[in-house]
């Protein structure tokens, strides 16, 4: 062989190999690249603290964010959903939720139940007091001489403790409490655990459970007020609702249900069939007279089915809809009647009367002493556990 050809074919393959070698080094760069873009569609969860309670707890903040743009912000104290944001028909992400910024403003004296774990007991019990086996529980009379949502110091004002499970299309903010025995007057050690999952559906998650070591009673809820416009100025009463049941809790003078249920239809507690909050919020009606608007809980259909639609909110303007799924057999729809614009707003002002609206899962208002009414009572042994689902879209 010449000494011209052995020179090309050492050139040859020295080219071949650096060739190779680049292709190698492209591919293990693809493999390196490809991770990288999965992550952007992972859900997300960040944690900053969110100030100290006036007992100097230090509370935390937790924003669960999916890859659509709904972000959720849920704080220790309570389990406080802070802000919520929803799309509206052109895309664009507004919170839906009152609240507020600060820790101080949500211990600030009368402030609402904005965004909060209702617990042990969500509704009222009738002259705050119940009995098991012969035993009379006595609780705090806070709403008049009645009990309401779990007394003066609820779920709602304790520092849950949190910890983070995420997956490839989920994010969970776990919380976990322990209520002790005789503890805002009720009986048993009752183990507390809320777990709030986004995914990127634009769906969360809210699974309840609690265990206790002696019998008591329990109905948990989530008690956010929303308003689908975005605008916290603007009154909810173009919301268009519609929920599930046929028969309504007729309530007395305090609002205690008086153990009737009653067909909603023609009266202005039908919404089989969805229609503005305000078509029949002023109409004379006694029911309405006693709650300054709503204020009543709702006998859920197919009660035996688990999860299924309980209630639904649209907002016209936006196109923002909210289905509310659950497997419990009622919910209380609530029309921010005791807001009066002393509050403080997120976007500035004041939350003014009805800019927000409540859907609340649950088991009935004062069912541990009404019999006829599903139980409320919760055994050693036995473990609580219901969940309820919140859905966005648009339409």
């Amino acid at each position: 062989m010449s000494t011209l050809k052995r020179s090309f074919y050492v050139v040859t393959l020295v080219g071949f190999a650096l060739l190779s070698i680049q292709c190698k080094n492209e591919k293990k760069a693809d493999t390196n690249i490809t991770p990288v873009e999965e992550m952007k569609n992972l859900v997300t969860i960040t944690k900053e603290p969110f100030g100290t309670t006036t007992d100097s707890i230090p509370v935390d903040k937790f924003i669960l964010k999916n890859e659509k743009g709904m972000e959720i912000s849920i704080i220790t104290y309570g389990g406080i959903i802070t802000s919520w944001t929803a799309p509206d028909k052109n895309g664009e992400y507004k919170d839906i939720v009152l609240g507020f910024d600060s820790i101080h403003k949500y211990q600030m004296p009368g402030v609402p139940y904005f965004g909060a774990l209702i617990g042990r007991f969500g509704n009222r019990i009738a002259n705050a007091k119940f009995s098991l086996d012969g035993t009379e529980y006595k609780l705090a009379a806070n709403d008049g001489k009645n009990h309401l949502h779990g007394g003066v110091k609820g779920f709602d004002k304790v520092v849950w403790t949190a910890s983070e499970v995420l997956t490839d299309s989920t994010a969970s903010l776990v919380l976990t409490y322990l209520s002790k025995d005789m503890e805002e007057g009720y009986p048993g050690n009752l183990e507390t655990k809320v777990t709030y999952t986004l995914n990127n559906d634009n769906n969360l998650d809210v699974v309840y459970e609690a265990t206790t070591d002696k019998k008591t009673v329990i109905n948990l809820t989530q008690h956010s007020y929303f308003n689908l416009s975005g605008d916290f100025s603007k009154p909810i009463l173009d919301h268009e609702i519609s929920i599930n049941a046929d028969g309504f809790l007729p309530v007395d003078a305090t609002l205690i249900p008086t153990g009737e249920i009653k067909d909603v239809t023609n009266t202005p507690f039908d919404f089989r069939q969805a229609k503005a909050l305000g078509k029949d919020i002023e109409v004379k009606d006694e029911q309405l007279k006693r709650g300054l608007g709503y204020d009543h809980c709702w006998v859920l259909n197919n009660q035996n089915q688990g999860i299924r639609l309980a209630a639904s909110a649209y907002n016209v303007e936006t196109g923002r809809l909210l289905e509310v799924f659950s497997d419990e057999p009622a919910i209380q729809l609530y029309t921010g009647n005791f807001l009066d614009g002393t509050l403080p707003s997120k976007q500035g002002g004041t939350y003014a009367h009805r800019t927000g609206f409540c859907l609340e899962t649950q088991h009935y208002p004062d069912s541990p002493n009404q019999k006829d009414f599903p139980s409320v009572v919760l055994n050693p042994g036995e473990k609580y556990m219901t969940t309820t689902s919140f859905k966005f879209s648009v339409k």
